[in-house]
């Protein structure tokens, strides 16, 4: 009677049994790296294992545990709760008795909140357990400060093509854990694009291979290959590694602003296509974008705004794909236009003194003047309308609070329109400077206590 074959998952099957077996993360594991004292037997120790799905985060912590001959309870932060962390810490105080160590790895750390981090935290300190969290997220957001102290910091790379193809190909040379028998012949070509489908992930791509084996079979023709079209048609669909409440999100986002800024629009192409290609909403990069024109191209080219709105709404109106393209010419538009800040930076100073000096009264001059009364108070009294001085300026007029001293907050810088509108400013000012002012009580600022 033949032995059943395996049920688990390729992936599963494939999980390495040896640290020799372990694709990857040569910054972490080769010789003389950080982690390879840990995984070398020569010094256990507490650790957050950080890095894309499917990098090895929980194989990397049964290889650890194992070379200690250490209990290994793997629980999730998804199913878990501090019940099921207590269970462990008892389990834990029980082998600490017997002299064995206790390796607690929790998956998904980052979906703990601060109170169940907690909970662990005394049994890590007095050694009845040694932690290892695996997570997705950056570690400085989702994790607490007293946690953080008490494990080390590891980041996982996503695993190259090489190391997916080496990975593919020693399951479909695996006779006991891989395809053994199932295994489809597979060009090298085929391979390399299971891996780039992949996207780093190991999971992913064995995943990949067990499906196109299952197609393989299927053809019944006796020949185990898979033809281009349907291997095409496997792969296709798939979106690179994106989570719009993650990371990636804000660090794509963040690339995609300042290669704008930096004036490079092929590389602000390209993430504005990683990001839709991720599923980013492309609503969400259409308000970036509106930001984008304001905050950094500014006055200096003021269609940059005007372009981007009507982005937007082409976006509204035409949907996916084809609004994209929109966006795509907005984006182009503001990494070639001049760049300013100046709007930016203006505001910005003129907010904080609006915070730190109060409610400065209006002046009079300035406050409107609709009924007797107020007028009889003085609203409203020498103020000089603009159209009817000289050239539509009234130099030397004070437009500021009395109590304050005028500020200069917009400096325009001398590129783009900014150049032309810093040059009549410039003639503006030094016409006001030879008017006689308004006189003002003393500057809040400059009275003495």
């Amino acid at each position: 009677m033949s032995e059943a074959p395996d049920p688990r998952p390729l992936a599963d099957r494939m999980r390495p049994a040896r640290i020799e077996e372990f694709a990857g993360q040569a910054h972490l594991v080769g010789g003389g790296m950080p982690l390879a004292h840990a995984v070398a037997g020569r010094g256990l120790h507490s650790m957050v294992l950080w890095g894309p799905p499917g990098s090895g985060k929980t194989t990397l912590a049964r290889l650890i545990a194992g070379q200690y001959e250490a209990e290994f309870i793997a629980l999730s932060a998804v199913l878990a709760g501090v019940k099921d962390v207590r269970a462990a810490v008892e389990r834990a105080q029980g082998l600490k008795a017997e002299g064995r160590r206790t390796v607690l790895f929790l998956d998904e750390v980052h979906r703990f909140n601060k109170a169940q981090q907690d909970a662990f935290l005394p049994w890590v300190e007095d050694g009845t357990l040694t932690f290892i969290g695996a997570t997705t997220e950056n570690p400085s957001f989702e994790l607490n400060s007293a946690l953080l102290s008490r494990a080390r910091v590891y980041v996982l790379k996503a695993l190259s093509r090489e190391a997916l193809v080496g990975i593919l190909e020693k399951a479909l040379a695996d006779t006991e854990r891989g395809l053994g028998a199932r295994a489809p012949a597979m060009a090298p070509e085929q391979l390399e694009a299971i891996a780039d489908a992949a996207d780093g992930d190991a999971r992913r791509a064995l995943n990949l291979l067990e499906l196109a084996a299952d197609l393989a079979e299927s053809a019944g023709d006796g020949a185990r290959q898979i033809d281009e079209e349907t291997l095409a048609g496997l792969l296709a669909g798939g979106h690179r590694r994106f989570d719009k409440r993650g990371e990636a999100f804000y660090d794509q986002i963040s690339a995609l602003h300042k290669s704008v800024r930096g004036t490079d629009p092929d590389a602000a192409l390209y993430w504005l296509a990683r990001m839709l290609d991720g599923g980013c909403d492309p609503a969400y990069i259409a308000r970036r974008i509106l930001r984008m024109a304001s905050e950094d191209i500014g006055n200096a080219d003021p269609r940059g705004l005007a372009l981007a709105r009507d982005a937007w709404d082409a976006y509204e109106r035409l949907g996916s794909p084809e609004g994209e393209l929109a966006l795509a010419q907005a984006v182009a538009y503001l990494a070639c236009a001049p760049k300013s800040n100046a709007v930016y930076t203006a505001f910005g100073a003129a907010q904080q003194d609006a915070a730190r000096l109060g409610s400065l009264p209006v002046p009079l001059h300035l406050r409107n003047a609709p009924t007797r009364l107020m007028k009889g108070l003085g609203y409203g009294r020498d103020y000089r309308y603009a159209h009817d001085e000289e050239g539509a300026y009234a130099a030397g007029e004070n437009y500021f609070p009395e109590e304050m001293t005028p500020r200069r907050y917009y400096e325009p810088p001398p590129r783009g329109l900014e150049l032309k509108i810093g040059e009549k400013l410039a003639k503006l000012r030094e016409q006001a400077a030879g008017a006689p002012a308004r006189r003002r009580p003393a500057d809040p600022d400059s009275e003495k206590d």
